[in-house]
């Protein structure tokens, strides 16, 4: 049955990830996600539901332990923060080529470089556009509470091995560090998913399967790429999630994702006390971006304000949403600052200014 507890964020996607029948944890410590392998290393779950947790020597085995897991069907999972990130992005592109499902957590810190260790959203370019190489894509989640940060596991799970393909979940060290109340899902039996695609072995049944991301025959390459974006454009059409807050009425509308998105809705709220006509768009896939969600609450309104923690990364996507039509502005902290609702009220003021005199 269902249970209710306090918990970090960070706790409860462990947590989370222990219900939901994850067969492997494979990670390595740094600032602010460690308590995920700490939780899974405390609570030993291979005692009691057979889930593997293992501190690898650096990010990079981490990320091809992931990869050697998912190629035999299994619910694997990994997670880190930026510079940690960085490292596993190679086997980001190993995994989407090769069509491999997997879970990644990055909750976010503020870079460039080691930076610091304090809460950032300068993530969204090496998350959305896909930090490695090639033309792949992550299907990318972004929870705004720690409820969602457990919700998204098992959801997580379930849109990978349905497009076969490494889903993210960006969070960042607001949510990550923050203590709230969640009710964790009930137990789900740890199963093997039986895919015709994994690598079980040789069997009278069967032949082996060979899974790799390597085609030296350009054209069979291209039909391969040609077959990724398919795929991309088939979640495009499917998985875009989105949440609005007083944007029926909204003359202007704040777009922001994760723990942004906790303190823009009270800046709303603030606005409309000074009759101030402003809305709340809070894209929860980040890719797929809900850029015709975006266009239809934005179809009235006289400006955006993509409010995120970072110089400005998606306010392109906010952007191309709404083909340019409508002024956007961004408003942004940087390195690790985290803004605060006056401030956002102020900028939505300026905005609010500047926009009348166009």
């Amino acid at each position: 049955m269902k249970e209710l507890r306090l918990m970090k964020g960070n706790e409860a996607i462990a947590e989370a990830a222990i219900r939901a029948g994850a067969d492997a944890y494979f990670g390595y410590p740094i600032t602010p996600q460690s308590e995920i392998l700490e939780y899974l290393a405390d609570q030993n779950p291979a005692e009691t539901t057979g889930m593997v947790v293992l501190q690898a020597e650096s990010e990079v085995a981490a990320i091809n332990m992931v990869y050697g897991a998912a190629c035999t069907g299994r619910r694997v999972m990994t997670s880190s923060s930026g510079p940690g990130i960085s490292l596993m992005s190679e086997g980001f592109s190993y995994l989407a080529g090769a069509g491999l499902p997997c879970l990644i957590v990055n909750v976010s810190r503020g870079g460039p470089g080691l930076g610091t260790i304090q809460p950032s959203q300068a993530d969204y370019f090496q998350s959305v556009k896909g930090g490695g190489h090639g033309d792949y894509r992550l299907l990318v989640l972004a929870p705004a509470s720690v409820q969602e940060m457990a919700d998204f596991v098992s959801l997580g799970f379930e849109l990978a091995f349905k497009y076969r393909n490494p889903v993210m979940i960006l969070s960042d060290g607001v949510i990550g560090q923050m203590m709230e109340k969640v009710e964790l899902p009930e137990f789900q039996p740890r199963r093997k998913e039986n895919k015709s695609w994994a690598t079980t072995g040789k069997t009278p049944d069967r032949e082996r399967v060979i899974i790799t991301s390597l085609n030296l025959d350009a054209l069979k390459h291209e039909q391969h790429n040609i077959g990724l974006q398919a795929k991309y454009r088939r979640m495009e059409e499917e998985e875009t999630r989105c949440e609005t807050f007083l944007c029926d009425d909204a003359e202007y509308i704040v777009v922001a994702y994760g723990a942004s998105a906790r303190i823009c809705r009270k800046a709303v709220e603030l606005a409309r006390e000074q009759n101030i006509k402003a809305g709340l768009f809070r894209p929860v896939t980040l890719f797929p971006f809900p850029a015709k969600e975006l266009k239809t609450a934005a179809k009235n309104v006289r400006g955006l304000l993509s409010v995120e923690m970072n110089a400005g990364q998606m306010i392109e996507d906010v952007r191309l949403a709404t083909e340019c039509r409508i002024p956007v502005q961004h408003f942004g902290r940087y390195g690790g600052v985290v803004h605060a609702p006056d401030e956002i009220l102020e900028a939505i003021k300026i905005w609010k200014s500047s926009v009348r005199k166009i």
